[in-house]
């Protein structure tokens, strides 16, 4: 009888001696679930909802609610501009929509300056700033960059003309840079910032001052314009620049040798004996 109580003892006490490993393994589990989540919790980046495009949308196409739903957005990384309330984008006030000013992809960020106000139009005063003025440029495939400008392109533009015309040291043709870094705001007739391919432009808008339209329209009557592309990223601007003809060819300046006025001389005739003398005397006249 003793030796089954014993028996029954020490299964007993293996049998809790079991369930403490066991509970103590659940336990350390446990912890390093807990362990896990918080880490996985501070990894978490705040969000908040703005609104992307739904689809691909181009220039001049009207905005409506279909063309645009809302994303969580990690907070420190918004756009400035973002609309994080659909009546933001179309208040609730009117039924006019906006017109998209620049081309977005599918879940770009709808941006207040890629759209125009409600009931706007997306023609060229929508891109001019206060003070500056549309004026076109005729160009053709070498003056035109051979069709690589596009809206937004910011361009250097050059004369070619001839100067002092009739004197004497004319240099001839010059060329000469007369206006740096302006911005192209339309290539012919359109004023989206992609055209499927290279379009051989006939005429390109800028976005100048007024003194700056006086000039261009001055040099576009008196000779010709050609422009020349800045790169997207160059923000130098480029200082003066003139070649004529005898610079480009090497050549020195021909001196202008003016012959000198002749003094004038009066004389009187008179004959000494057989010979006829002239007399030098003062001019009266």
């Amino acid at each position: 009888m003793r030796m089954v109580f014993g028996l029954v003892l020490l299964v007993g006490i293996a049998l809790a001696g079991g369930a403490v490993y066991l509970a103590k393994d659940q336990i350390g589990q446990y912890k390093t679930a807990i362990a896990r989540a918080e880490a996985a919790k501070s990894k978490i980046v705040p969000t908040e909802i703005i609104y992307v495009a739904e689809r691909a949308l181009k220039y001049g196409e009207r905005l409506t609610k279909e063309d645009v739903r809302g994303v969580a957005f990690p907070v420190t990384a918004i756009p400035e501009g973002a609309f994080k309330e659909i009546t933001e984008i179309f208040p609730e006030n009117t039924d006019q929509l906006r017109v998209v000013l620049r081309p977005m992809e599918k879940d770009e960020a709808v941006l207040a300056v890629k759209v125009t106000e409600p009931g706007e139009d997306a023609g060229l005063t929508s891109r001019l700033e206060r003070g500056m003025r549309a004026f076109t440029i005729k160009v053709d495939v070498s003056s035109g960059v051979s069709g690589f400008l596009r809206p937004g392109d910011k361009v250097d533009v050059y004369w070619t003309g001839r100067i002092n015309v009739g004197a004497k040291d004319g240099r001839g043709d010059v060329t000469k840079l007369i206006q740096a870094g302006i911005k192209l705001i339309a290539i012919d007739q359109t004023a989206g910032g992609e055209l499927n391919s290279g379009t051989i432009a006939r005429t390109v808008t800028v976005a100048v001052d007024p003194n700056q339209v006086a000039s261009l329209a001055q040099a576009q009557s008196t000779g010709s314009l050609s422009l020349s592309l800045v790169g997207a990223g160059d923000d130098t601007i480029a200082g003066a620049v003139e070649v004529d003809q005898r610079s480009l060819l090497g050549l020195a300046a021909e001196k202008v040798q003016e012959a000198a006025a002749a003094e004038r001389v009066c004389t009187i005739r008179t004959r000494r004996g057989a010979d006829l003398v002239e007399i030098p005397i003062p001019c009266t006249n």
